[in-house]
C-alpha cells in the first residue's frame, strides 16, 4: 500500500502542470484564476465583472478567504495564475495562503487584483504595502471631493465620487475612449516614492482629501488633491502585474450600470465608464494586451548567414531580432521605432537603433569597433505599459592575427617615404663626395 502510495504521489507531481489550466507563454490568455471572497454574495452582486472575464477564456475559482483548504500550490507547482483580492474585511486567510505565501506568487511572475473598502483589514493593507501603495492610515477615512462628486438622488454624499482624470496610455486602456467619468467610493492610497514601478491610473482631483465623513476636521488631511490614487497598477521587473484600489463597489453590478451626472458638468451620461475601465484594465492585467516577446535573436557577418563563434575587429556584421505582441487572440507583429541595441563591454561601444520591416523584424548593421574582448549584444526594452525584454549574448572580440594586417598601412606613408628618400640623400651626398675632384 505505502508503495502505490508513493508511485501516486509521483504522478500527481509529474502530470499537474498539464491537469492545470496554467499561464503559457505562447498563450499568456490560457489561465486559471483564483478569486478570494468575504462572502458568496459578491460572487452574484459583481457578475458582471466576473463574466467578462469568463467571456475572454479565463477560468475563475471562487473560494471563501477563510476557507481551510485554499492553496495557491500544490507539491511544488502553482494550481493558479492570477489572485484576486475580493475580501477587504478578512483578518486571517485559512489553508495555506499567507502574505508571504502571495507575495511570493507575485514574485513567482503570476498577477494579483487587490480591491479595498472603508472595512480593510490591517492584513489587506499589508499586502498592498508590500506592493507599493501605502492606504490611508485612519480606518475610518473614505475619499472626500466636493466639487467632482457624482450627482445622484440615492448618494447623496460627497464621497460618491466621479473622476475622468486617467493616464494616457493605448496599451492600457486600449484605443477606444473612455468618456463617461468612472464612480468611485472607498478608500484613498498613496505611492511609494521608492517604488518606481508604480502607476497611478485613475486619480483624484486636486480639490479631494481624505478623511473621516462622519466627523469634523481637527487637523489636516494626510491625503490631498491629486497625490490621492484611487486605482492604481504595478508591473513587476519580472513582468508581473498588480492592480489595486480602494473600493471593491467599483466593480459591483449597481456601478457598472448605474448612470452618471458629474458635478459642474453640463453632460449626463446614461452609464458609468466603469465596465468599460475594468474590462481594458483587466485585459492589460491578465497581459492581454501589451505582453511581448522576442524570437529569432540572430547574428552574422555582413553577407553570411552563419552565426559566428567570434569575430574579428572592424568586422562588418549585421543583428536581427523578432519581436512580437499578444493581441488576445493570436502573436502580432510589434511596430516601434525605439527599440535599440547595444554592443557592450564595460560599456555601450556601439548604441543601434533598430529598424523594423512593419512585420516584427527589427534589425540593424555595424562595423565591431577597434577594440578587442569578450563583448555582448544586449537589448533592453521598457517602455510604459509593456512588458519589458531584456536580451543578452556574449560575443568574443579578437585582434588581427600576426598575418591578417595591411602590407602597406597608408598612414604610414609618410614614414615610408621619409626612409627611402633618407636612404636615396646618402647613396647621392656618397657618390659626390667620393668622386667628386
Amino acid at each position: 500500500m505505502g508503495k502505490l502510495w508513493v508511485i501516486f504521489v509521483a504522478l500527481i507531481s509529474i502530470f499537474l502542470p498539464f491537469l492545470c489550466n496554467s499561464f503559457s507563454p505562447e498563450s499568456p490568455t490560457d489561465r486559471r484564476v483564483l478569486v478570494l471572497l468575504d462572502d458568496f454574495a459578491i460572487k452574484s452582486s459583481h457578475s458582471l465583472y466576473f463574466n467578462s472575464l469568463k467571456s475572454r477564456g479565463f477560468d475563475l475559482d471562487f473560494k471563501l478567504a477563510d476557507d481551510p483548504k485554499i492553496a495557491l500550490q500544490r507539491y511544488g507547482q502553482y494550481l493558479y495564475d492570477a489572485l484576486i483580492l475580493f475580501c477587504p474585511s478578512t483578518e486571517r486567510f485559512r489553508g495555506s495562503i499567507d502574505l508571504a505565501a502571495i507575495i511570493n506568487f507575485v514574485d513567482s511572475g503570476h498577477d494579483l487584483i487587490i480591491a479595498a473598502d472603508a472595512n480593510a483589514s490591517d492584513l489587506i493593507r499589508e499586502v498592498a504595502t508590500e506592493c507599493g501603495v501605502d492606504f490611508d492610515e485612519d480606518p475610518l477615512s473614505m475619499v472626500i471631493d466636493h466639487t467632482s462628486y457624482a450627482v445622484s438622488e440615492t448618494e447623496g454624499d460627497h464621497t460618491f465620487i466621479a473622476s475622468d482624470d486617467f493616464i494616457k496610455s493605448d496599451v492600457i486602456f486600449g484605443s477606444k475612449k473612455i468618456d463617461a467619468p468612472v464612480l468611485f467610493q472607498g478608500i484613498g492610497h498613496s505611492l511609494n516614492p521608492a517604488n518606481s514601478l508604480v502607476l497611478k491610473v485613475l486619480s483624484a482631483s486636486p480639490s479631494a482629501y481624505s478623511a473621516n465623513p462622519k466627523s469634523k476636521l481637527s487637523t489636516p488631511p494626510l491625503l490631498t488633491g491629486s497625490a490621492i490614487s484611487l486605482v492604481s497598477i504595478v508591473q513587476a521587473r519580472n513582468n508581473a502585474r498588480i492592480l489595486i484600489t480602494g473600493s471593491l463597489s467599483m466593480f459591483s453590478n449597481r456601478l457598472f450600470r448605474s448612470g452618471v451626472h458629474k458635478s459642474g458638468s453640463p453632460t449626463k451620461h446614461e452609464k458609468s465608464g466603469n465596465e468599460q475601465f475594468f474590462t481594458e484594465l483587466s485585459k492589460w492585467v491578465f497581459h492581454e494586451r501589451g505582453h511581448l516577446k522576442a524570437v529569432n535573436v540572430k547574428h552574422h557577418k555582413v553577407g553570411e548567414t552563419n552565426e559566428p563563434a567570434l569575430y574579428r575587429i572592424n568586422d562588418e556584421l549585421e543583428y536581427s531580432v523578432e519581436i512580437y505582441e499578444w493581441s488576445g487572440t493570436s502573436w502580432e507583429p510589434y511596430i516601434a521605432d525605439d527599440v535599440q541595441l547595444q554592443f557592450y563591454l564595460m560599456s555601450p561601444y556601439v548604441l543601434k537603433t533598430l529598424s523594423n520591416n512593419k512585420n516584427g523584424l527589427y534589425s540593424t548593421s555595424f562595423k565591431v569597433p577597434d577594440v578587442y574582448g569578450v563583448f555582448q549584444f544586449k537589448v533592453e526594452y521598457q517602455k510604459l505599459g509593456y512588458t519589458s525584454l531584456s536580451l543578452s549574448k556574449q560575443i568574443p572580440v579578437r585582434p588581427y592575427r600576426h598575418n591578417e594586417y595591411e602590407r602597406f598601412i597608408p598612414a604610414a606613408y609618410p614614414y615610408y617615404g621619409a626612409a627611402f628618400s633618407m636612404m636615396t640623400g646618402f647613396f647621392i651626398f656618397s657618390f659626390v663626395h667620393l668622386y667628386s675632384k
